[in-house]
């Protein structure tokens, strides 16, 4: 991951701030890791700012093959109204 300083883009051209957005863009997503919580839940890190924490029988009902097919057919019919995030 690229760490910038801030005070540093004052100075920087129109073409530098281009090729860092560029560099940027370029690299790969953050890798999913996974954790068993205190209490003995399942946390996913990498999907956004904070992990996303469920326990083993909500994993399973949220990954069910049924439940999966019904999250897509959703995602597919709002698509226009879905926000994507890197």
């Amino acid at each position: 991951m690229t760490t910038i300083n801030l005070s540093a883009l004052n100075g920087m051209s129109h073409e530098q701030l281009v090729a860092l957005v560029a560099q940027m863009a370029a690299q790969p997503a953050r890798k999913l890791s996974m954790k068993v919580t205190d209490k003995g839940g399942l946390s996913v890190y990498g999907l956004g700012r904070f992990p996303t924490t469920l326990y083993r029988s909500q994993w399973e009902r949220l990954l069910a093959d049924d439940s999966v097919a019904q999250i897509k057919a959703f995602m597919a019919d709002n698509a226009d109204l879905l926000a994507t995030k890197a």
